[in-house]
């Protein structure tokens, strides 16, 4: 099981702009087979802060939602939506286990 996890910056003044652009890549993403979960939410503090959540069966599964022309049109967003700073890691987890 692989996991990313970060964080992308956006202007605060764009996020009603970017809503429905992330809305699309959400969705779109949930719908690609391996894909165990996969959410963005804004974060508290910091309004043009938005912390990235994903998990993925396996690399195939991964290489390919990189590959996905839903990817390629969120990236293509980016310089108009004013997204800059990414941090996002890639982890490789063993099984999930409840605490």
């Amino acid at each position: 099981m692989l996991l990313i996890i970060g964080t992308v910056r956006l202007p605060p003044d764009k996020l009603a702009e970017a809503r429905p652009a992330m809305q699309r890549m959400i969705s779109a993403s949930r719908a690609e087979p391996g894909c165990i979960e996969y959410s963005y939410a804004q974060d508290v503090l910091d309004a043009g802060l938005i912390h990235v959540s994903e998990v993925w069966r396996d690399r195939a599964a991964l290489d390919a939602h990189f590959s996905s022309a839903h990817i390629a049109d969120w990236r293509a967003s980016w310089a108009t939506l004013g997204i800059g700073d990414r941090n996002l890691m890639l982890y490789e987890a063993g099984n999930a286990k409840p605490t």
